[in-house]
């Protein structure tokens, strides 16, 4: 966890398949907790083509229940099928704005937002940004992208920068 709080969480990507990936495992985490997840990663890795959104976009039906039965992963159900939906709607954005990046860049106009909390109790599950981008996402028919997961996810690649004053990870 400290590894990834240090080197990771919070540092402003463009990447598209880094944004999927911490899109769908923000929305595995849903009722768990972060380490599990990350302890799972390699396994999401291994089961969903490196988090190639062209190729999970084309899983059969019959690949996604084999994954099902991969203790590597989460095997809900919804969170498995969800999967192949977000990488089909995830490509629809990326034909419409150019990228992934682009478009969740643009809801901030290309800057991160640097909170100022003081400590974790400070942070909020969700903010109006979240609420907006949520709905937006869900329009578009992602799914596992409930406010909660959306404010995690931009906080995880860094478009909102919520590290608490006086962590070494904090920019500005």
């Amino acid at each position: 966890m400290g590894d990834y709080h240090d080197r990771e969480w919070g540092v402003p990507s463009h990447d598209d398949r880094y944004l999927f990936e911490m899109l769908i495992l923000e929305g595995a985490q849903a009722g768990l907790s972060w380490a599990t997840i990350l302890n799972r990663r390699d396994g999401y890795r291994r089961a969903f083509a490196g988090f190639d959104p062209v190729k999970v976009a084309r899983f059969s039906d019959g690949k996604l229940e084999r994954l099902r039965g991969d203790p590597r992963i989460i095997r809900n159900r919804l969170k498995v099928y969800g999967t192949r939906t977000n990488a089909q709607a995830f490509l629809k954005v990326q034909a419409e704005s150019g990228s992934f990046s682009e478009y969740l860049w643009a809801w901030v106009d290309g800057t991160p937002v640097v909170n100022r909390p003081q400590t974790l109790a400070d942070l909020p599950a969700t903010t109006q940004l979240s609420d907006r981008i949520s709905k937006d996402l869900k329009r578009r028919n992602f799914t596992f992208v409930g406010s909660t997961i959306v404010y995690a996810t931009l906080q995880s690649v860094g478009i909102v920068d919520d590290h608490v004053v006086g962590c070494p990870s904090k920019r500005g």
